[in-house]
């Protein structure tokens, strides 16, 4: 079984994913260029406020469970793959770099799901519901990608 400390590291993890993938959302929507990139630009424009709601409810859980949210000092970026781009018209792979970003997000709630098991069935829920968000998410990515490998 996983203890207290180790369930909290994890969502840490997820949460500062989450603020990640806010930065990277909010500068890609902005960025893009093109007649063909308004659409990604306008469903990465709403998503940054659903990733947000994620961070923010992991932040919340964390503080429930014990644990503290860090600030911005503890901030390290993993995302190489959805910085903004010289290209501003390449708009597949800011696609492809959203859909790598939601596997990941989609790796880490089921590792926190299955450290949960039989331990902490809150945060499970929490991350069983986060699991399915992002799932959709990807999946609204993965459709935008089939159009642009025609």
């Amino acid at each position: 079984m996983a203890t207290n400390k180790q369930i909290i590291d994890n969502l840490i993890k997820s949460y500062w994913m989450e603020v990640e993938t806010v930065l990277n959302y909010i500068s890609n929507s902005i960025n893009l260029d093109g007649v063909r990139a308004e659409e990604i630009k306008k469903s990465l424009a709403l998503d940054v406020t659903e990733e947000l709601n994620h961070a923010q409810m992991i932040a919340k859980r964390v503080k429930e469970i014990g644990g503290i949210i860090p600030g911005s000092k503890d901030f390290k970026a993993e995302q190489t793959f959805l910085q903004p781009l010289k290209d501003t018209t390449n708009v597949q792979a800011v696609i492809e770099g959203v859909i790598k970003a939601e596997n990941g997000a989609i790796d880490q709630y089921k590792k926190i799901i299955k450290l949960c098991e039989g331990e902490d069935y809150v945060t499970q829920d929490m991350c069983i519901t986060l699991l399915g968000m992002e799932e959709s998410h990807r999946r609204e990515f993965v459709g935008f990608l089939k159009e642009y490998k025609k």
